[in-house]
């Protein structure tokens, strides 16, 4: 049985990129997409995915107060994806004490085009790794 992911990024261009990223793995499957943090609860808890791909810098809710009400309604772990959480940064040591599995910078800015080439592998090694516990 494949591994649910969801993609929560606020840009629609990063949501297909990731997408194509995740689902190119045969253990992997994209459930669905949500634009931002209010969404993404409401995606979580209608798809209840294995694994949330969560991005920090979105409008309405971001990831970081996502993260703190995910916890509240679901046991979904989080990977964070984003380009203002480089390792050691203050949103990556945040986000990795609010409960976040793991966190992956972007490797260019909000909008990476660079990904798959730079990040791809990795996306989807700690998505397996994540799952499984």
């Amino acid at each position: 049985m494949a591994i649910k992911v969801l993609v929560v990024d606020d840009s629609v261009m990063m949501q297909m990129l990731v997408t194509e990223i995740v689902s190119s793995d045969p253990n992997l499957e994209v459930v669905g997409t949500a634009d931002n943090g209010k969404d993404a609860l409401a995606r979580v808890r209608e798809l209840e995915p294995d694994v949330v791909l969560l991005d920090i810098e979105m409008p309405v809710m971001d990831g970081i107060e996502t993260l703190k009400r995910l916890k509240l309604i679901s046991k979904t772990k989080v990977v964070i994806l984003s380009s203002v959480a480089q390792a050691g940064s203050p949103k990556a040591i945040e986000a990795k004490a609010l409960g976040a599995a793991d966190v992956i910078a972007k490797p260019s800015g909000a909008v990476s085009l660079d990904l798959e080439s730079k990040r791809g592998h990795l996306i989807t090694s700690t998505i397996r790794r994540v799952a499984k516990g």
